[in-house]
């Protein structure tokens, strides 16, 4: 089934438009955020699996490092977006991945895209 997904989740883009100026420092001013929503994404968790016998094993299987969000084909995703799901902050971690058209069916798929946590 071609994405929107029916069942999926909303998450929202945060984007920040140019620098309005500089402060007295010389240094940029934030420029506008941007919230838009995404509707229709599959977030799925993504699970870093420690390294056998390592120092942060102990006890423990897999950790969950952030998501893996597929999107609706076309979306707009940039390395400098955040976005919040869940109720959370996470940036985009590397570059977004778009699956094209299908040769098969040549329905476009998703765009997909790694976020992680935003902390401090």
């Amino acid at each position: 089934m071609p994405a929107p997904y029916p069942y999926g989740e909303t998450v929202v883009r945060l984007r920040r438009g140019p620098s309005p100026g500089r402060d007295p420092r010389g240094q940029p001013l934030p420029g506008p955020l941007t919230e838009t929503p995404v509707r229709g994404c599959v977030v799925a968790p993504r699970a870093e699996l420690p390294q056998v016998g390592g120092d942060q094993q102990q006890d423990r299987d897999t950790v969950i490092v952030g998501f893996t969000v597929y999107a609706p084909p076309r979306t707009d995703v940039q390395t400098t977006d955040r976005f919040r799901i869940r109720g959370a902050v996470y940036e985009v971690t590397g570059e977004p991945g778009d699956w094209s058209r299908s040769p098969f069916t040549g329905t476009r798929g998703p765009v997909q895209f790694a976020a992680d946590r935003v902390t401090g």
